[in-house]
């Protein structure tokens, strides 16, 4: 069991336990000893968003890489598929994203890409975790010229928008959109709005001016209204919102609605099915995203596989079944012909690249998709326990599953990354998803959760 890592890294208050420096420098101790194989020299690539805890962080990785023997190539503020076509393409031995993602500023995380890109698996992160408790991984610190470097790759950004660009057909370009991009303040200020307006797009930019403390606050793809405010405004043909670290995005039509992670996989399913390019006529996603997504594919030919919440069980189903197209409701996409992780601003070139190609507006292209009503409650609790073993709420969750029938999902999970409980309910009717979601909710909170 993972006792740090959870479904994307560590994560947690900076400068708290365990988003120390002392824990910093211990997993760049860990990860440079993980990757070391042989007498050459090895190098690891360390990026960022734009948190004020960031340089705390990076600094004390850094040290702990080096001192391990291990070069370091740091990239600065960088979105996080950013760092990890950076660690592949310049053929590094693993990639270290220091972000919180979607979190408020005060929160920051560590997680770690493969020299694929790939985000490491469970097992990997299991023995990370017994290493850093090893008294004996000090001894195997060298001295002299056997320590490593740190250098910086000043080219970091411009290679990752090249690699960007790449991803659409040569000639293709985005003269005639006028587009609201949110940044949340975070990783893609400076890239995301650079590629946009050097594909031909009149670019509204938001969120590009991070100070370290906005990050995430009132805006990017968990604030929509943001951006659905301005779209409206400026009577803009899209909106795009990304997250603090770039890895998720949540668009909405000329008319302001919102098109989710699960619109956009429907459209670009389609999309790919038409070309004869969905791999096994399969999309995998989430055990999150809405029956609407599920009933579309079918309409189409093609099917869901789910999986537990978190991309890197969605990549990691990919590659067991060779498909090409995966993601998550709340933005995470992974189109595998191009990235090996959810890249916001990619899926974002993906979408925009069918609305030129078809001539049809987003919220034209969004009706392939019809959304079930959705209820999502989350709660806090004092301890993450085994639900079968209480006996209230295990026996209310088996009555409201009996309830809903075929007509609908509930899934209570525990959040990966913060001591809450979330409860989602799914079906027909927009009332009985609601009511049943509140009464089992309010049996956690009764049982579990934390007095106020």
């Amino acid at each position: 069991m993972r006792k740090l890592f959870g479904t994307d890294g560590i994560r947690g208050v900076a400068n708290e336990y365990p988003m120390t420096a002392d824990v910093a420098l211990k997993l760049g101790n860990v990860i440079a000893y993980v990757v070391k194989n042989g007498a050459r020299r090895h190098r690891i690539v360390v990026g960022k968003d734009t948190r004020l805890s960031g340089y705390i962080l990076e600094y004390a990785i850094t040290a702990g890489i080096c001192s391990m023997g291990v070069d370091v190539m740091l990239v600065g503020p960088m979105p996080t598929p950013g760092i990890a076509f950076i660690t592949s393409s310049m053929r590094a031995d693993a990639g270290v994203v220091i972000s919180a993602s979607h979190n408020p500023y005060q929160d920051n995380g560590i997680k770690f890409f493969s020299h694929e890109g790939l985000k490491l698996p469970d097992e990997m992160e299991v023995r990370m975790e017994e290493l850093m408790l090893n008294p004996e991984l000090g001894s195997h610190c060298p001295t002299a010229t056997g320590v490593g470097q740190a250098l910086r790759i000043d080219d970091a950004s411009g290679r990752y928008n090249s690699y960007l660009k790449s991803t659409l057909p040569k000639n293709l370009d985005f003269k005639g959109f006028k587009i609201v991009l949110d940044c949340a303040h975070g990783a893609a200020y400076k890239v995301a709005p650079a590629v946009l307006q050097e594909l031909g797009a009149e670019v509204i930019p938001f969120g590009v001016r991070p100070n370290g403390k906005n990050i995430n606050r009132q805006c990017g793809s968990t604030y929509p209204a943001t951006i659905q405010s301005l779209v409206r405004r400026h009577d803009a043909d899209i909106g795009i919102a990304l997250d603090g670290d770039g890895d998720r995005v949540i668009c909405v039509d000329h008319q302001g609605n919102i098109v989710d992670g699960d619109h956009i996989m429907a459209i670009c399913s389609h999309h790919l099915h038409e070309k004869g390019d969905l791999r096994k006529k399969t999309l995998v996603a989430t055990v999150m995203s809405n029956m609407g997504l599920e009933i579309a594919l079918k309409k189409m030919g093609c099917r869901l596989i789910r999986t537990q919440v978190g991309d890197r069980y969605v990549i990691e189903r990919m590659l067991q079944g060779g498909y090409n197209l995966g993601g998550e409701q709340s933005g995470h996409i992974i189109f595998w012909d191009h990235s090996t992780t959810g890249d916001g601003t990619l899926s974002a070139l993906q979408l925009l690249a069918i609305m030129h190609s078809t001539g049809r507006s987003l919220a034209d292209l969004a009706k392939i998709m019809e959304v079930y009503p959705q209820a999502l409650l989350n709660v806090r609790v004092r301890e993450k326990k085994d639900l079968s073993q209480i006996p209230p709420i295990y026996q209310g969750i088996r009555a409201a599953e009996e309830k809903l029938g075929d007509r609908g999902r509930l899934l209570i999970r525990y959040s990966g990354t913060e001591a809450k409980l979330r409860v989602m309910c799914e079906g027909e009717d927009p009332e009985e998803v609601e009511a049943i979601a509140q009464e089992i909710a309010d049996l956690i909170e009764t049982h579990l959760g934390i007095e106020d």
